[in-house]
């Protein structure tokens, strides 16, 4: 198919597009050439009401004036700095407004640009703060099925998406994975977290590590608070407190993914907020910088820098990592404005005040046509649908194309819906997204 841009054909060959079905899609393309506030403007000038937060990542909404000013500025001023043995003010200032968004104790921050190279980095981090110890025993990391923590090799290790790394080849030797939080025999149809199972599962982790494994072998257990990609998995109750009780009484560190869930996507700035647990390290990145520019970050408890500094030489390099882009300035200046943003707007308020209404709207699809689980948290949805005969995931692709030729955005994997919109959406936008869904859904074989 061939699309003009700008009084040309626009070339479609060269591109290998990410995580998409090049053929199908060059085929039928769906093109985005604009944006503001809640909406795409895609190639035809049709409005699209964007359902996912571009990728769960523009918790403020598109086209942010604060944030494109902090941009320009920087850009025009400094565009670039070297990161290693070098600063700039916005890198620090960055650091310190993230330090005191953490919960209390995590208040060191070492910045990335995904969050892919965010959950290596914290992996890294783990794995080397025990030998700084002197405790070279613990050398395994643990994931969890169905887990996502982005695609380098330290991330596809740890992450429980087989279909990431089948491609691959061998990934990191020494992990292992926990069971996933889905009981959708017990807490089917669940609005926040689910009710059933969640001590059960976490003590169901440490029988695991302790007749698997030995415990003092293990250097960290990384998990989602919320598992986002792969379908919007819950913790039920009580799972990640005695999860932190196990990973403290055996000395495991406890990191939190929050790429997804950072934020306010959950109504507060962290999923460990959300759920009054505190992990040693959080990893971040997307709503970090309102997507605007690629930026990550790694937030470590105090204890954890300090073992690097106390066991390193005078003037040595204490962690041998980084990145050419890490706190690159106009990364940095486009999260000090975001981080503003969201706390002059109190935007993580707002999404924590349509909470009842979003989950109110997810749930008026129960009963239609293949809905077999609806699930909601914060402003997250997850609805699985009844995969058709040996075709998963082409119900939940069909809706996905009928409801962008209705105008909404939403995304999919397998056959769940994935639902995230701005945390700047109103009852009216929730109510067009659940209503566009449903008339779809009915439509469905």
């Amino acid at each position: 198919m061939t699309l003009e841009w700008n009084g040309s054909p626009l070339p479609m060959d060269a591109y290998w597009m990410p995580f998409t079905a090049n053929r199908q899609f060059k085929a039928a393309p769906r093109m985005l050439v604009s944006a503001q506030d809640m909406h795409f403007t895609d190639i035809d000038g049709r409005q699209i009401l964007d359902g996912t937060a571009g990728l769960w990542c523009v918790n403020a909404g598109h086209n942010r004036p604060t944030i494109t000013e902090a941009v320009q500025r920087q850009i025009a001023t400094l565009d670039y700095a070297p990161p290693f043995q070098m600063g700039h003010p916005q890198a620090f200032i960055a650091a310190d407004r993230l330090a005191k968004m953490a919960p209390a104790g995590l208040n060191r921050v070492f910045f990335t640009n995904s969050g892919s190279e965010s959950a290596d980095t914290a992996l890294k981090i783990a794995l080397g703060y025990h030998r700084m110890k002197g405790d070279h025993l613990r050398t395994k990391l643990i994931g969890r099925e169905r887990g996502y923590h982005g695609v380098n090799f330290g991330g596809i290790s740890v992450g429980g998406i087989a279909g990431n790394r089948k491609l691959f080849g061998n990934a990191l030797a020494g992990v292992d994975h926990l069971s996933h939080t889905h009981d959708l025999a017990r807490n089917a149809f669940s609005k926040g977290e689910p009710a059933l199972g969640g001590e059960e599962m976490a003590n169901a982790v440490e029988a695991r590590i302790t007749t698997l494994h030995d415990p003092s072998t293990i250097a960290a257990i990384i998990v989602e608070p919320v598992a986002g990609s792969t379908g919007v998995i819950l913790p039920p109750k009580g799972y990640l407190k005695r999860l932190r009780e196990i990973c403290t009484k055996h000395g495991i560190l406890l990191i939190f993914d929050e790429v997804i869930t950072g934020f306010g996507r959950l109504g507060t700035a962290w999923g460990a907020d959300k759920f009054d647990v505190v992990p040693d390290i959080i990893t971040c990145a997307k709503g970090l910088s309102n997507g605007v520019i690629p930026m990550g970050a790694v937030i470590v408890k105090q204890e954890i820098h300090d073992a690097y500094m106390a066991a390193s030489a005078e003037n040595a390099i204490e962690l041998p990592h980084g990145y050419t882009y890490s706190a690159h300035p106009v990364a940095a200046a486009a999260a000090v404005a975001t981080l503003d943003l969201y706390q002059e707007e109190k935007l993580f308020e707002r999404a924590a005040a349509l909470e009842s209404h979003w989950e109110a709207g997810v749930h008026s699809l129960k009963g239609l046509p293949h809905v077999k689980d609806l699930r909601n948290i914060g402003l997250v949805a997850g609805i699985e649908l009844e995969s058709a005969p040996g075709k998963v995931g082409k119900r939940a692709f069909e809706v996905y194309l009928k409801a962008w030729d209705k105008g909404v955005l939403i995304r999919t994997t397998g056959d769940i819906i994935a639902l995230s919109p701005p945390l700047i959406i109103n009852k009216e936008q929730i109510d067009q997204i659940f209503n566009v869904l449903a008339d779809v859904l009915k439509t469905i074989e």
